[in-house]
């Protein structure tokens, strides 16, 4: 296909620069009628979960498309589901740049990118804009806090994304997991989860009374997580009712790519050498929920075998991020052959 020519182009410039060179670029072909030149097409083979119907099993995971601005064009990759965001109230440029670094020695990416977004009323201008989410295409968004709100204010910012993202949304993923944000991890603890997902879900019925729809609440955690932690939020999801839980975001050990080049640099690692610790955890997450909360695996996916270990693991949907930039659309279309073929 297309990507493996122009990987090489990409690759050599700015990965930020060139991420958004690329979503450009994908937005053109989608507008000119020619994605088929990046994508084939992908055979149904749905999935129901959480009160949705999935197309199939692959999504795109949050972070690529914060602002909400290539849906349609990312949609016409093949993917099953998409995650925008991580949005925040307030528009925030997010960390210094550079602030992307690649490691391509080991398929990965290092980022501290900070919640660099729009604001929550610009990313819903572009959902409304969007002829997949109107279409009713799964989307959904991921909220997070700006920057500058104390953590022990937090809630107040999700409270504020919840609410004006509902009616949007397919479903709504609570980001606390980034690393790039100060003291943000702190919310994975046991009161102060507690306390965030009891707000969070209080909201969330107010909401659907409202509303008239029941729009999922799913939580996004990261794999730096010791076991006693695990086992806590495991308890903490089903005691607040949770409608499912995304394993893991991006990692802060080095344990995998010490020594190379970038791979000092501040922020989250991806890509394949988080794939081992990511599906670790979702492995040991799935043993304590023990099916009461659907599991999304992501972290790592590089070929179709790792969505099947992510599934084998206890995942019932897959995400891509940092393997769809390193092998382009044609992983979406692997990834969702492979998974039918595991069902055969």
């Amino acid at each position: 296909m297309l990507y493996p020519l122009i990987r090489k182009f990409f690759f050599a410039l700015d990965p930020e620069l060139a991420h958004g060179l690329g979503m450009s670029g994908i937005g053109f072909l989608n507008r000119a009628g020619i994605a088929c030149l990046l994508a084939k097409p992908i055979a149904a083979d749905p999935v129901e979960l959480m009160g949705l119907v999935f197309p199939n099993p692959v999504g795109l995971a949050a972070g690529l498309d914060k602002n909400g601005e290539h849906i349609d064009a990312l949609a016409s990759l093949g993917f099953g589901f998409i995650e925008i965001g991580t949005v925040t109230p307030r528009p925030q440029p997010g960390n210094p740049k550079p602030r992307m670094f690649r490691i391509t020695e080991k398929q990965a990416i290092i980022n501290r990118m900070g919640f660099n977004n729009h604001g929550v009323d610009q990313l819903l201008a572009n959902v409304a804009k969007s002829k997949f989410a109107q279409a009713g295409g799964i989307l959904g968004i991921n909220i997070g806090k700006n920057f500058d709100t104390p953590i022990e204010k937090a809630v107040d910012d999700y409270l504020i994304c919840l609410d004006r993202v509902y009616t949007a949304a397919s479903y709504v993923a609570i980001n606390i997991s980034s690393p790039n944000t100060k003291n943000l991890r702190e919310l994975q603890k046991d009161d102060a989860l507690d306390a965030l997902l009891g707000q969070l879900k209080a909201e969330q019925t107010r909401l659907a009374e409202k509303h008239g729809k029941y729009v999922p609440l799913v939580l996004k955690i990261a794999p730096d997580l010791e076991d006693e932690q695990i086992r806590s939020i495991a308890d903490l999801l089903r005691q607040h009712r949770m409608d499912g839980v995304i394993a893991t975001n991006t990692t802060l050990s080095r344990a995998e790519v010490e020594g190379l080049p970038n791979a000092n640099e501040a922020g989250g690692l991806s890509g394949a050498p988080v794939f081992e610790r990511s599906t670790a955890v979702l492995k040991k997450l799935a043993g304590h929920l023990k099916g009461e909360v659907p599991i999304i695996g992501v972290g790592g996916i590089m070929q179709g075998a790792d969505a099947v270990a992510k599934l084998d693991a206890g995942a019932s949907l897959v995400q891509l991020y940092t393997g769809f930039i390193y092998r382009g659309p044609d992983l979406v279309g692997e990834v969702a052959r492979t998974i039918a073929e595991r069902k055969r």
